[in-house]
């Protein structure tokens, strides 16, 4: 009988696996954490249907334990259905789509609406380049956590006489000081090094200065991570000259806006950045940075919405619900179609179309 060689065999034994990122310790879940977990699903406007409907088709591949309650919600509406509000109440979890806010006319942000409702007081977006896409920075990795229930969001407008009119800015220590203690608790859970507050205390002495001063009493009660603080127009200016420079970024609710998709725009555009808000009982997750988060009719039209955003907020929601190696699977996925190239949308100097993107991330689910 003739000897079978051993270098096949050694060769298969060898060779690199497409698991060698796996967890090294295993998670170990509670008796009942597999059991499947409603999230209440809300595809708003635009291309919010296009990439909620990804992430449908790949959590239905992936067998994910999480099944959705949809509600028909959008932006011209008056006010979120109550229906909608005890969804979320209930369910604890939300995925949402872009939802259109009117510009001017009084009609009020149903956005802004859910926040306050739900009191989900953080926003977190994460910035980050991903291999594969250029960009004119590397080494970005930001996250940037934005109060948002107050600030110049607390909808206090009236015209004082004709021709003139008062915005009111309300900041409150409550309300600084838990997005302060948010954004250390994040960084020390995660492993990060340095947390920057954003302000205009140089103007805003007393509103800003109220933030900053909640923002060093909370630092100073973790001593491992460094604090530092920079003016918003300076911190503009940095941020499209030397990114790699920010970590965590804390901020009050306007300035925040606009970090989160400047820096968005800077990693590798709004498309690709994941995001949610979340609150003491309940987080709604979403494309990460607004600018884009509806999109336009030929976008629509011609089904070539980017899917990525949506589906890497939905690796953050699965982590959230405890379901860690879905999670994995999912964020791999996406990571490994945009390191291939092959399937990009226009956003990202390609030419597929949503379902393209979507198919090839199912076919890269391990």
């Amino acid at each position: 009988m003739a000897r079978r060689s051993l270098k096949p065999i050694l060769h298969h034994l060898l060779r690199p696996s497409r698991l060698s990122s796996a967890r090294s310790v295993t998670y170990m879940p509670r008796p009942g954490d597999g059991a499947p977990r409603a999230v209440t699903l809300i595809p708003g406007d635009g291309i919010g249907p296009l990439v909620t409907g990804a992430v449908e088709q790949v959590m239905d591949a992936m067998h994910a334990p999480v099944y959705f309650e949809k509600y028909d919600v959008h932006g011209d509406m008056k006010s979120i259905p109550p229906e909608v509000i005890d969804s979320i109440r209930k369910n604890k979890v939300c995925l949402k789509g872009g939802l259109k806010t009117p510009v001017g006319g009084g009609v009020h942000s149903l956005n802004v609406q859910l926040r306050k409702d739900l009191d989900l007081y953080a926003s977190l977006v994460h910035c980050f380049n991903l291999k594969g896409l250029p960009t004119r920075h590397n080494n970005v990795n930001i996250v940037v956590i934005r109060e948002n229930t107050e600030g110049e969001y607390s909808g206090l407008e009236h015209e004082v006489v004709p021709g003139v009119v008062e915005s009111l800015k309300v900041m409150t220590k409550f309300c600084s000081e838990r997005i302060a203690k948010y954004a250390f608790e994040y960084a020390y859970l995660n492993n990060r090094k340095i947390v920057t507050a954003v302000h205009k205390a140089n103007i805003m002495k007393l509103a800003d200065g109220l933030f900053l001063e909640s923002c060093r009493e909370v630092a100073s009660k973790y001593p491992s991570i460094k604090y530092n603080e920079v003016i918003v127009d300076n911190c503009c200016m940095q941020l499209v000259s030397k990114p790699e420079q920010f970590d965590v970024m804390v901020t009050p609710n306007l300035y925040g806006n606009l970090v989160a998709n400047t820096a968005a725009g800077i990693a590798g555009g709004t498309g690709v950045m994941p995001g949610g808000n979340v609150g003491a009982d309940h987080a709604v997750f979403e494309q990460g940075a607004s600018a884009g988060n509806v999109g336009n009719e030929k976008v629509v039209d011609q089904r070539k919405a980017n899917p990525v955003a949506l589906l890497l907020s939905s690796a953050m929601m699965l982590r959230h619900l405890q379901f860690p190696s879905f999670a994995d699977r999912l964020e791999t996925a996406v990571k490994r179609v945009i390191a291939e190239g092959k399937y990009r949308t226009k956003d990202l100097g390609g030419d597929s179309n949503t379902q393209e993107v979507v198919d090839a991330v199912i076919a890269n689910l391990d």
